[in-house]
């Protein structure tokens, strides 16, 4: 009956702050799951939920030469686990960074400029004559998450955006065309940038490396980047970690305005034609 006194004891001293206590507790996990339902983290937190398990069992069965392995691994838990997850914290941190202060972090800083219907019907055109020749391209629309050190890998252009020029900078014998074009502020900023690759092998065989570059640059910032499939002439886009391919010009200039214009490309409305891979498999 000891412990049912225990637990007595326990509810008797349960106040307010006790509450608020578990409240934040359960906003942490429930926010910890839904970063990495989707990711490869999924998988190792998966791994290292089964490890615990395996630990209570130990300690249940008394099997003494595991726990002494287990608790030689575990004295270091943190560290490794740190490791393991790097990536995903990292993401998780760049992400905590753009929403948590989004009123105060641009004081004394310019905002990009929200891209006019204008030109997004400008873009469009330009993108899918790329695709009808299958002329492979890579474009990546910054948003609040700043591109600096991507842009610094590239050559910076800083001209006014055009459809021709976008064309020209990756036409096959451009000096510029092998990488992606950073736009910043409705402007052409760079060119020939080189971006982070998504590197899990269990993604879909059929995506390039622009593909992948598309995914990896997603997955570390708030961009929106488009893809021209240099093998099928498919249009593509990538955001949050996701691509979605087989855009018409109708649902590229829908989704184009969900996400740049109306400001969050939060929506999980589905736009056109569009048809969702997620960028780590099912």
């Amino acid at each position: 009956m000891e412990w049912i006194k225990h637990i007595f004891r326990l509810f008797t001293a349960f106040d307010f702050f006790d509450l608020i206590d578990i409240a934040i507790l359960a906003i942490v996990i429930f926010s910890i799951y839904q970063f990495i339902k989707e990711r490869r983290a999924g998988k190792l937190a998966l791994g290292v939920a089964l490890l615990f398990a395996f630990v209570i069992v130990c300690e249940v069965l008394n099997l003494h030469a595991m726990q002494f392995l287990l608790g030689n691994l575990f004295e270091s838990g943190i560290i490794v686990l740190a490791i393991i997850f790097q990536p995903e914290l990292r993401s998780a941190l760049e992400k905590m960074g753009d929403t948590s202060i989004k009123g105060i972090k641009n004081i004394g800083e310019q905002r990009n400029a929200t891209p006019t219907g204008t030109l997004i019907e400008e873009f469009t055109e330009a993108v899918f004559d790329l695709a009808k020749t299958k002329t492979g391209a890579l474009i990546v629309f910054e948003r609040n998450t700043k591109l600096g050190e991507i842009i610094l890998t590239g050559t910076v252009i800083n001209a006014q955006f055009s459809g021709n020029l976008l064309k020209s900078i990756f036409f096959n014998k451009a000096p510029l065309h092998d990488g992606a074009v950073v736009i910043r502020s409705n402007r052409i900023h760079s060119a020939a940038c080189i971006l982070p690759l998504e590197s899990d092998r269990d993604l879909f065989k059929d995506l390039g490396t622009r593909h992948r570059a598309a995914i990896g640059i997603s997955e570390v910032s708030d961009c929106v980047a488009v893809v021209v499939s240099e093998e099928t002439g498919i249009v593509s886009i990538a955001h949050e970690g996701n691509i979605y391919r087989n855009f018409t010009k109708t649902s590229m200039k829908s989704t184009l305005q969900e996400y740049l214009v109306k400001g969050s490309g939060e929506s999980k409305k589905k736009l056109g034609s569009k048809i969702k891979i997620n960028s780590k498999k099912n």
